[in-house]
């Protein structure tokens, strides 16, 4: 077998997305992408396609991929974080392609954290898919362990009634409150499993990508300070995602959260564009946001898991 080991680039966005959306479908992630979302990710802040990725080509036909990314800050626990995606076309499975596509990203990882984050502990990670993804056994081997669960949630539009809402601090997503929002999702995530601030560029970055429907988005607001917030996206035809969902500790308790969903939710079922909506849930959410999510109509479709691999320890 003759393969040509490359890197992603906006001439391998086509290629890319068809493989990806296979991978989707094969795989069970259910996780599509257009050509032009893909093309996107290239010019992500911190991301530097020549370096953090791999392209694996026979012929004409991308039969691999894997991307890095390295956070820009440090986690709110303090590590820097450093994720592997991609995947590997079905029928070239089983030839080690996966293993040098690690090789090549893991000491990059290392390296690109090292450099941003220098002294600070760091960890690889990557997704394991659902129970039976042939991705799990090679995580397991290079010493990756399952360290948390997501779990995705459907409702059917417009599907039950909703209940109404009733703040009227609660309305619409607009371009002036970009910077407060991002502030509010800093505040809101400090406490959750894994994740970091966002930095101002890369905050812009998402709201301005083209799977953004700020149409749909709601965020309670009081003296100019976001509360409460829902962002929704969509990369799927009819359907819509529920990206974040967010409420700042000190307005916790006041049922913000409920109504910012809710209102989003009603929003998407006024346009009639969408037949579906899902979201993903942390399986121990510090704030409990599965029972609120099942509150409003959601209920559980499949379950993925996340390995790590802590101090790039081999």
């Amino acid at each position: 077998m003759t393969l040509r080991w490359s890197t992603l680039d906006t001439d391998a966005v086509p290629a890319w997305a068809e493989l990806t959306n296979l991978l989707a479908k094969v795989d069970r992630t259910e996780e599509y992408y257009d050509a032009e979302d893909l093309a996107e990710e290239l010019s992500e802040p911190g991301f530097d396609p020549e370096l953090d990725s791999v392209a694996v080509w026979d012929g004409d036909t991308l039969v691999a991929y894997s991307q890095l990314r390295v956070s820009l800050a440090l986690t709110y626990e303090g590590t820097a974080r450093a994720m592997i995606g991609g995947g590997v076309h079905p029928d070239w499975r089983g030839q080690g392609i996966a293993t040098r596509m690690f090789d090549e990203m893991e000491p990059r990882g290392r390296e690109l954290a090292t450099e941003r984050h220098p002294g600070e502990p760091f960890e690889l990670r990557a997704s394991g898919g659902l129970e039976d993804d042939p991705a799990r056994p090679l995580l397991s081997e290079r010493g990756y362990e399952i360290v948390r669960y997501f779990t995705a949630m459907q409702r059917p539009l417009p599907g039950d009634p909703l209940p109404e809402v009733t703040d009227p601090r609660v309305g619409p997503v607009t371009p002036e409150l970009a910077e407060p929002l991002r502030l509010a999702h800093n505040d809101a995530f400090a406490s959750h499993w894994g994740s970091a601030p966002q930095e101002p560029e890369q905050w812009a970055n998402g709201m301005e990508a083209r799977s953004l429907r700020i149409a749909t988005s709601r965020a309670a607001v009081a003296d100019g300070e976001v509360l409460s917030y829902v962002i929704t996206g969509q990369w799927v035809d009819r359907e819509l995602y529920i990206s974040i969902v967010g409420t700042r500790p000190s307005a916790r308790g006041q049922g913000l959260a409920r109504q910012v969903l809710t209102a989003s939710l009603a929003a998407a079922a006024a346009t009639g564009e969408y037949d579906l909506v899902e979201l993903d849930v942390d399986s121990v959410s510090p704030t409990g946001a599965g029972r609120l999510y099942e509150s409003v109509g959601f209920t559980p479709v499949r379950t993925t898991a996340t390995f790590a691999k802590a101090d790039g320890a081999s």
